[in-house]
């Protein structure tokens, strides 16, 4: 190996720092994974849900619906089939169709209102799920650059002393140290910046799929409290029937 390699780079770095500059190391690394992590996690759920939304048309295109229940698919989380089962047994407990008679506080609701508490607590739900992990995303994204400049300003401050107790030096040999200590700050930098775009691009993608459930929903309702799906910019007031499961 090169003289001028083995003294530079991040491996020197790494080799001559103390144990502050190795835990900021470290710190950075962890944040590197848990940014690359959680993208990968929402990005493969986004695209599931996507896939999931494309089932809600052939939902509405079915016999009756329990045949549309099985049309939009039984993947573990998938937030269409849970908004359609929820608003079906929001439904039947409303109208004492689950075999539970008797005054109850919600019979002072009528079935729209009730169906559409529980169709909302549905999206709720969803939504929580939905942005699990951006908070951590945005919080390293926002932490990330200071983390790195704590680690420059460390090594700085350990290479001016290092200079000092040398006594007369030139300008190679504070150039090293010094440039040494500015890697941190691109580290900081390199993390920061895909979790930046990371959670703009989930935040956008949840914003869509998030919007598809609401049409979703409020079809939902309509079918719940009316018995059809009313189509919306017919001119003739076409409903869409169909049986209840």
């Amino acid at each position: 190996m090169e003289p001028h390699i083995a003294t530079s780079g991040l491996a020197h770095v790494w080799t001559q720092g103390d144990a502050v500059t190795r835990t900021v190391a470290l710190v950075l690394l962890l944040m590197s994974l848990a940014t690359w992590i959680i993208i990968l996690w929402k990005f493969l759920d986004q695209r599931g849900h996507r896939r999931q939304a494309k089932a809600c048309e052939s939902f509405w295109h079915s016999a009756d619906f329990a045949e549309g229940v099985d049309k939009l698919g039984n993947q573990d989380g998938n937030p269409f089939r849970a908004l359609a089962t929820e608003g079906r047994e929001a439904t039947r407990h409303i109208l004492h169709r689950d075999g539970k008679s008797g005054t109850q506080l919600h019979d002072a609701l009528d079935v729209s209102d009730w169906v559409e508490r529980s169709l909302r607590n549905s999206l709720d739900d969803f939504t929580a799920r939905a942005q699990s992990g951006l908070t951590m995303l945005a919080s390293i994204a926002s932490t990330a650059p200071f983390v790195g400049l704590f680690g420059t300003v460390w090594g700085i401050y350990h290479a001016l002393l290092g200079i000092g107790a040398a006594g007369q030096v030139s300008i190679d040999q504070v150039a090293g140290p010094i440039g040494e200590a500015l890697i941190m700050t691109a580290l900081g930098l390199l993390v920061a910046i895909p979790a930046v775009l990371g959670y703009n691009a989930l935040v956008r993608g949840n914003k869509g799929i998030t919007h598809r459930l609401n049409r979703f929903g409020n079809d939902l309702h309509a079918y719940f409290v009316t018995g059809a799906r009313v189509t919306v910019g017919s001119d003739d007031g076409k409903v869409l029937p169909m049986k209840r499961g």
